[in-house]
């Protein structure tokens, strides 16, 4: 690890830096600009703290109104100015499951302002983007009643906005185009949330480095602008009658603040990544670079891998000689099947328990103890599904039971929340399994908010609409596909769940619970594996259908869930991206397109010198009126080599690279 700091401390003297410097500060204004000199916030603290940004020298973001009620004393209103420091940092970390870049480059300028009522903010500047955090200076406790941002906007701003009903939620959201001036003041988004401006500038929004306090959310708000909303905390609750009550609660009590904390703390980071180049939205790292280092004293056990689902296709596997369904011999076949692929887990999904709620022991059909065994022999993890309701209610002696067992993490489901409690109870839950060497990947989940880098063992997130939607509804369209990895995707490891074997274009779809189809060509699907992000990458379709279509299911499962370095080849919004990936000496490359047929030229030159072999898998001629045809065909490439990529309707293209 290797870090440079250079730190000045500015007091209240007026300095003149000249505009070549990073910062400039004339009474109670400041400026703070990149690395790069591109990006620059302006401060004000008169009668309320805020700060605009420009790019270039266009203001992209008029202005943040920002502040913190904490015991009763308006941070941000009227503070009077304390100090003034600034800081200059290059540095780089690793990353223990690196989905990105191996090695991350943190390199930034920062300001912080101090204040006389005892707290103070960090306005960090990057050259992908600005962000700030309020930090408690004194005190034990800290009764946090509210804390506001109001985000004014340019003009004709269009948000692509994942609008909630809720704050008790799954998360799992469509991006709608929707002009901010038109949100009234019910209607709010979870994060992250992307913006467009008329000029053509896009901003990502979200947060980073949340413990101990809850999710922010964006509420609707008069004109161009968007207001904070918070979950307060949670005081009681009950389950919730009927067949959810295993899993669902009703909120019936909260307290009347967002958070009781303590005082001396570091709040969580509010970002802003801002570019006209939309690769800068898939590149960055923002929520890695602005969240705390890992906790974990030994990180050797972490294996992130693939992973064999039986949910999705409702276990059903045939051309077997027994009944399938919950039961050993089932997850027998799906273990085989694994094993044979080189896939290092297998999920045990809804159903492998006793019932939801009773999941220290399992279904009198299924010997999970068993499972364990043979998958240990065969080489394939186990990992187990659970509720987080009864989890939460005895988790230290249901965790030293599965790892008792032998399995190798969880997959706990229908947390739903975001509150300063739920968020809490997600670092327990790291935590707690970290000591017992098991895996973590939270699903109807929040977005990731940096916890995987301070305990690298939670490998993925859901809270996003997956590739299950297709179980019940068609809103998986191809443009939804290539709209995720610049929002959802840009925060984090998204578990979408790829790999479905029945494909079909929306005019032929049709929706079925237990033999599910996606909308797109097969190689859209198989594309996700390269463009998508996951520690823990699924393939959702049943064994039997991945061994039917062999020749598919060895190209997909070549392909590796960690990354040391990506580059993006194209990108633009919900339109269509195409992305190359480096894992030890190999690249892969995936292209992906809306619902447009479109040909995209994949340039070579980010291989060293040699010749390669590229194993290409691609729309077939016929893929854009049946769309499982492909074609599968090696050719020879090297740092000179172009190739345009011709995709179909809701198409994919896919290459993986090796040297000869």
């Amino acid at each position: 690890m290797k870090r440079m700091k250079n730190r000045r401390f500015c007091g209240f003297h007026i300095l003149f830096l000249g505009l070549l410097l990073p910062y400039t500060m004339l009474g109670q204004n400041y400026s703070v600009s990149s690395p790069d000199r591109e990006t620059v916030i302006s401060i004000t603290n008169e009668h309320q703290l805020s700060w605009s940004v420009s790019k270039n020298g266009a203001v992209v973001i008029p202005q943040v109104v920002i502040g913190m009620e904490v015991n009763g004393v308006q941070w941000g209103n009227n503070s009077k100015l304390k100090s003034s420091t600034t800081e200059d940092v290059k540095s780089e970390f690793g990353v223990v499951v690196p989905l990105k870049n191996k090695v991350v480059k943190d390199e930034y300028n920062q300001l912080t302002l101090k204040f006389k009522e005892g707290f103070a903010i960090d306005f960090r500047v990057y050259n992908e983007g600005v962000a700030y955090r309020f930090k408690g200076l004194k005190g034990n406790e800290a009764v946090v009643k509210n804390e506001t941002m109001k985000i004014s906007f340019n003009p004709e701003t269009t948000s692509l906005f994942p609008l909630e009903k809720s704050t008790y939620s799954h998360y799992e959201r469509s991006y709608i185009p929707t002009k901010v001036d038109t949100l009234s003041n019910g209607e709010f988004c979870s994060l992250p949330v992307f913006f467009k401006n008329d000029d053509q500038t896009h901003i990502l929004f979200s947060e980073a480095d949340v413990y101990d306090y809850p999710n922010m959310f964006l509420n609707g708000n008069k004109g161009n602008s968007l207001i904070t909303k918070f979950p307060k905390a949670v005081a009681k609750t009950i389950p919730q009658p009927g067949n959810r009550i295993d899993r669902n609660v009703i909120i019936t009590e909260e307290h009347p603040y967002i958070a009781k904390t303590k005082a001396k703390r570091n709040f969580p980071w509010r970002f802003f990544v801002i570019s006209k180049n939309d690769a800068t939205f898939i590149e960055q790292d923002m929520v890695l670079k602005l969240s705390s280092p890992s906790k974990l004293k030994n990180e050797d056990w972490i294996k992130p891998g693939r992973v064999a689902w039986d949910w999705w296709n409702a276990n059903n596997v045939f051309n077997v000689d027994f009944k399938s369904g919950l039961n050993t011999a089932t997850y027998k076949y799906f273990i085989d099947f694994a094993s044979k692929q080189g896939i290092e887990y297998v999920i045990l999904d809804e159903g492998w328990t006793k019932s939801t709620t009773e999941i220290l022991d399992f279904n009198p059909d299924m010997d999970v103890k068993e499972l364990i065994r043979y998958g240990e022999q065969k080489g394939v993890g186990i990992i187990l599904w659970c509720l987080w309701k009864p989890l939460d209610e005895n988790m230290k002696e249901i965790l030293d039971t599965y790892a008792g067992w032998g399995a190798k993490g969880i997959k706990v489901d229908f947390m739903q929340r975001a509150d300063q409690y739920m968020v809490n109870s997600y670092e327990q839950i790291a935590l707690e399994c970290a000591k017992r060497e098991l895996l973590v990947d939270f699903h109807g989940a929040y977005k990731p908010s940096g916890l995987r880098r301070a305990y690298p063992n939670v490998i993925s997130y859901e809270g996003v609409k997956g590739n299950e939607h297709n179980k019940w509804s068609q809103d998986l369209t191809p443009t939804h596909n290539v709209t995720l990895p610049f929002i959802r995707m840009a925060v984090g490891p998204m578990d979408y769940t790829p790999g479905a074997m029945r494909n079909a274009h929306l005019k032929n779809h049709h929706i079925s619970f237990e033999r599910p189809v996606s909308i797109g060509t097969r190689a859209h699907q198989v594309a996700m594996y390269m463009v998508f992000e996951s520690g823990l990458q699924m393939y959702c379709d049943t064994p039997s259908a991945y061994m039917k279509e062999q020749e598919t299911t060895d190209y997909i499962t070549q392909v590796p869930s960690t990354w040391d370095m990506i580059k993006v080849l194209h990108a633009k919004i919900g339109e269509y991206i195409a992305v190359a990936r480096k894992n030890g000496d190999d690249w892969y490359v995936g292209a992906m397109t809306d619902t447009n047929s479109r040909d995209l030229k994949i340039d070579f030159s980010f291989l060293q010198e040699g010749t390669y072999e590229a194993l290409i898998y691609k729309d077939g001629l016929n893929a854009g009126t049946y769309a499982e045809d492909y074609v599968l065909e090696k050719v020879e490439v090297d740092n000179q080599t172009v190739i345009t990529a011709k995709l179909a309707k809701g198409g994919g293209w896919s290459a993986i690279i090796k040297k000869k």
